[in-house]
């Protein structure tokens, strides 16, 4: 019963960051939580063809910062920049403070587990087989670099009177490893017999050490050695 808890949220605090980057006292947090999860919704809706990944929300006292990572940053930008400017404009209205927007690009759509979900819910409801739309995204996963990939449908899969969930996998996806990079994603179908939900997870290898971990543990690891012969040479010495 070991493998519910969500792998991003897991990794928090080894290597992935929060998506809300902001602090509030009680009588705040309720309000601002709700205020994200509206400005996460709009943003959705409103760039639902331009392959939004994922949305970073920073906060000053008057000002919100709301970075959207996308695979097709001329979408979202639009003509001369006017498409963000009008999502400016409309978020401002919503929270009544300063809106800044930031466009970061998904470099490789093919290893962002959200942006893979999605793509494959948009497979279903155009009636793809849901093996042939799971199997081709596992290939171009693998082709693109990862080192694993899994994906799971439940619903009524191929219009069945039964619903069910079906899995495919490829590599390796070492879930309960904390520095194996697992990027995941979920989507859903709304097809005309019923909805379909899409998991994916994405393993792209072992995150490793940063140069300064190395440097501490190589010192700890020569401080243990010193001590260690210390008493060595002592016990020698009374010997003799």
């Amino acid at each position: 019963m070991g493998q519910k808890v969500n792998p991003i949220g897991l990794r928090v605090s080894v290597y992935k960051d929060w998506r809300s980057k902001w602090f509030a006292d009680k009588k705040e947090y309720a309000q601002l939580l709700q205020e994200d999860l509206k400005i996460r919704k709009f943003v959705k809706k409103r760039l639902e063809t331009a392959g939004v990944a994922r949305i970073v929300i920073e906060r000053t006292s008057e000002k919100v910062r709301v970075t959207i990572f996308t695979s097709r940053p001329g979408v979202v930008i639009g003509r001369k920049g006017s498409e963000i400017d009008r999502i400016k404009e409309d978020l401002s209205r919503m929270t009544k403070k300063e809106i800044i927007i930031d466009i970061a690009e998904v470099k490789t759509p093919e290893l962002d587990a959200q942006l893979v979900g999605e793509n494959i819910a948009i497979q279903l409801e155009k009636r793809v087989s849901f093996r042939r739309a799971m199997k081709k995204a596992i290939q171009s996963a693998m082709d693109a670099g990862a080192q694993g990939v899994k994906v799971r449908c439940a619903g009524r899969l191929g219009g069945a009177e039964i619903a069910r969930q079906e899995s495919a996998k490829e590599g390796k996806i070492p879930l309960h490893t904390l520095r194996a990079e697992i990027d995941y994603g979920f989507a859903e179908a709304h097809t005309t017999y019923g909805l379909i939900g899409i998991k994916v997870w994405i393993c792209k290898g072992e995150k490793a050490r940063t140069a300064k971990k190395k440097k501490e543990t190589a010192a700890q690891e020569r401080t243990e050695a010193t001590e260690n012969i210390a008493p060595a040479a002592g016990a020698n010495g009374k010997g003799e």
